[in-house]
């Protein structure tokens, strides 16, 4: 399976519009959006907390 191209996008959005309705959607996509922006938050915290062990085992 290669890339995606744009027939193959276009009937995906197309069974997701059918699957779900034209009412469903923003609400889908703004629980995806939501969860995106906890993912990025979360592997950010881990990064700084891993960095700030890091720098207190040096210092040891």
């Amino acid at each position: 399976m290669g890339r995606f191209g744009v027939t193959e996008i276009l009937v995906i959005l197309a069974v997701v519009l059918l699957l779900f309705g034209g009412k469903k959607i923003p609400e889908l996509m703004k629980g995806l959006g939501s969860g995106l922006k906890e993912f990025k938050n979360a592997a950010k915290d881990e990064t700084a907390t891993d960095k700030k062990e890091d720098s207190e085992k040096e210092t040891k």
